[in-house]
């Protein structure tokens, strides 16, 4: 029997379970307002409409979005056993969702002016998942 310890001291990774049902609609070219309205549950999908939103400069509708995603995200992570703080990896696909609604919402935060937020949200970004820091810039 192997038994797997953490020897940094922190909690272990949040993996979340798959959901390719939205990933492969979004793929697929659907809607990503279908989507979301197919799917709810699915950050992915609101991070799309966030990402959609910003670059056609509806910042306030880009913010609204994201921040649903990053709820959405954090209602699933807590049902996977996330307590709250902890490695959420990027390189794990079913987490991209959640980190691009949080990149989005620390974008949108950053361009509406409300800084607290953004810086919060950055670190909540850099801390869950260093390598989607980088990825999403």
């Amino acid at each position: 029997m192997t038994i797997h310890q953490n020897l940094l001291g922190g909690p272990p990774p949040t993996h979340l379970p798959d959901d390719p049902e939205p990933r492969e609609a979004l793929a697929a070219g659907t809607a990503p307002a279908e989507v979301a309205a197919q799917h709810p549950t699915s950050s992915l999908a609101w991070a799309q409409l966030a990402d959609d939103a910003f670059e056609r400069g509806s910042v306030v509708e880009s913010y609204a979005y994201a921040r649903t995603g990053y709820h959405r995200g954090l209602d699933a992570l807590r049902r996977n056993g996330w307590k709250g703080h902890g490695p959420v990896p990027w390189e794990h696909e079913p987490n991209r969702g959640f980190l691009r609604a949080l990149h989005a919402l620390a974008r949108a935060a950053q361009a509406i002016g409300e800084q607290e937020e953004y810086a919060r949200c950055s670190q909540f970004l850099e801390d869950s998942s260093p390598t989607a820091a980088r990825t999403l810039g």
